[in-house]
């Protein structure tokens, strides 16, 4: 059985060579758009073409020429694209709304012949023919420095990106190795809980990220409503491609809204060193609110979907568990008290061990912890697994680790 990580690296890059970094990042997001053109445009029956092998030979030529970019960067470019496209493609057939692919972040895909790794190095390609040498920042005791140190592990393709706000540029690398599973080894895995919520922020993870936010989101859909019940109350021509044309919109901005929250959802993951993301089931989360509207459980969805897509190309799984008293039970590993009293609107207060937390972080904290009491009842696949926090990590018996990133 083969297991996949991504080791997230921070770099150290040469002032004199950051600008080439820069150029590269630049030249490759544009040769990716337009590849992601291209493909949109479709074949000679209108379809879009997703296929990589089909797509490469229509501008590869044309793009090499234009930009200059490095031959293997060109390659990973097309298949940026054709990965893009084909995610468009799956929202076409299961019926949701799509639009062409729109790269706009500061990242660079590096496939193994254009990223070399070396004791403490990396060299990448950059624009034209030349190559940048990064060194690796990391503590020696860390997930980063068993991922690159270790030989048990086979370095890969990667990603680069650049954090325009720390101004730091940052490494994805994806890392696999052999499970021998005759030898009973025992994997280790971090779990990264994660409450979502009707109002106030939308999503809170166990390691006390606060993200998105709910209530505006349902500012904009009763925004909506209001307008399309206005114009449904004229009932002219005018008015139905206007309604159409507002509906539109706001499908566009719900579904850009909520993939900003799922792509900080995997970043933070990917930074704790997480293989596990856990949310709680949506059927039962029915149950636990009074009179959820079909918005609401909508956006719950399709969170979670946009989250298990991004968190599968970073190696990560996507769970579920029963969310019953994860907001009323106290999260801190010697207490464990559950009482709905514990629990006063955003405020987390235990009757018993006076533990007081954000409601939301608790209620995250708690959700992983379940995940990992479930797979220690049921012994599955002998993992040890770690609950990700703030500060470190909490296996299934107690023990807490402090942080090491």
């Amino acid at each position: 059985m083969e297991i996949q990580r991504t080791a997230v690296v921070k770099l150290s890059v040469p002032d004199e060579r950051r600008d080439d970094l820069t150029r590269t990042m630049n030249t490759f997001r544009d040769a990716a758009q337009r590849f992601a053109d291209r493909g949109w445009e479709g074949d000679d029956d209108g379809c879009v073409i997703t296929s990589r092998s089909r797509l490469q030979p229509l501008v590869y030529d044309e793009i090499r020429d234009d930009t200059g970019l490095h031959s293997d960067l060109t390659v990973a470019a097309v298949n940026h694209a054709a990965d893009a496209l084909s995610g468009c493609v799956d929202k076409m057939k299961a019926g949701e709304r799509t639009s062409k692919p729109v790269f706009t972040s500061n990242t660079t895909v590096y496939n193994t012949n254009a990223i070399s790794y070396f004791d403490g190095y990396c060299s990448l390609a950059v624009y034209g023919s030349g190559r940048v040498h990064a060194e690796y920042v990391y503590p020696d005791e860390s997930p980063q420095a068993e991922y690159m140190d270790s030989d048990n592990w086979e370095k890969q393709g990667a990603k680069l990106r650049y954090d325009q706000q720390s101004d730091t540029y940052y490494l994805h690398v994806s890392v696999t190795k052999e499970r021998d599973e005759s030898s009973g080894e025992a994997e280790s895995r971090t779990v990264l809980g994660v409450d979502r919520n009707v109002d106030g922020y939308l999503a809170v993870t166990s390691t006390g990220v606060f993200l998105g936010n709910a209530d505006l989101l349902n500012h904009k859909r009763r925004e909506y409503e209001r307008r399309r019940a206005r114009l449904q109350q004229q009932g002219t021509r005018s008015a139905h491609l206007t309604i159409e044309s507002i509906g539109d919109r706001f499908a566009r901005w719900s579904e850009s809204f909520l993939h900003q929250a799922s792509k900080r959802l995997v970043t933070e993951a990917v930074s704790q060193g997480c293989s596990v993301i856990v949310f709680e089931d949506l059927e039962q989360i029915r149950k636990r609110i009074s009179n959820p509207s079909k918005f609401q459980q909508w956006a719950f969805r399709e969170l979670k979907r946009q989250t298990e897509y991004k968190a599968r190309a970073e190696g990560i799984t996507v769970e579920s568990v029963h969310p019953a008293y994860t907001s009323q039970r106290c999260s801190d590993a010697d207490c464990g008290f559950t009482h709905e009293d514990n629990r006063d609107g955003d405020d987390f207060a235990c009757q018993k061990c006076g533990k007081e937390l954000h409601a939301d972080y608790n209620a995250a904290r708690n959700i992983a912890h379940r995940f990992i009491q479930n797979r220690l009842k049921s012994g599955s696949g002998g993992a040890t697994h770690h609950l990700a926090l703030k500060s470190g990590t909490l296996n299934g018996n107690g023990d807490y680790s402090p942080s090491t990133v």
